[in-house]
């Protein structure tokens, strides 16, 4: 099955007695393929870098903070509210948004001044960091399979108040690590 791998060693193994100079090279060259090939699956399913370009998530991210997104989490665990949740933009397919999840599927969502209601219940969102504002919203049902995001800088973000639900085959991650700038390296709650 794996015939051309033996055929593979056999060949750098000639080459390692006959010019050592060609064998280093092959080595480096088939070192630099094997990590690009590793970092392309790594990247397209386990995790991904995203910058974040807007003021939204405002004081948990800023602009250009780079945070790394765990894209395999949500295959084996539910989102749960108060994370902060990498997705596919519902409106262009060519953005990603990055947000807070506050309203789960089957959940009706409502804001009343800036306050965050889930089925009539007040929700605290100290521990969030949230920018007050006065919005208000809803009451609206969150349809299955779908999820209601805010961002932490509510008067500066644009949200599921605007552009409505997330479905769940739109989720791509949980971000948990800001890696870049270095003074900002810190994991996300």
């Amino acid at each position: 099955m794996f015939k051309w791998l033996d055929q593979w060693k056999e060949f750098k193994e000639k080459l390692k007695k006959e010019n050592r100079l060609y064998f280093w090279i092959v080595d480096w060259v088939e070192t630099i393929v094997v990590a690009l090939v590793l970092a392309l699956i790594i990247r397209q399913f386990a995790f991904q870098t995203s910058e974040v370009m807007s003021g939204s998530m405002i004081p948990t991210l800023k602009i250009r903070d780079r945070v790394i997104v765990n894209k395999l989490i949500y295959m084996f665990s539910e989102l749960k509210r108060g994370e902060v949740v990498l997705f596919k933009s519902t409106i262009d397919p060519k953005k990603d948004f990055i947000k807070r999840l506050v309203a789960l599927p089957g959940e009706e969502v409502a804001l009343r001044g800036g306050i965050l209601l889930i089925n009539g219940k007040v929700i605290s969102q100290k521990e969030w960091n949230v920018s007050w504002d006065n919005s208000n919203f809803g009451p609206k049902k969150v349809p299955e399979n779908s999820y209601f995001f805010l961002g932490d800088n509510r008067p500066q973000s644009w949200d599921s108040r605007f552009w409505g639900f997330v479905p769940r085959e739109k989720i791509i991650g949980k971000a948990f690590i800001i890696v870049w700038p270095p003074f900002h390296i810190r994991l996300l709650r």
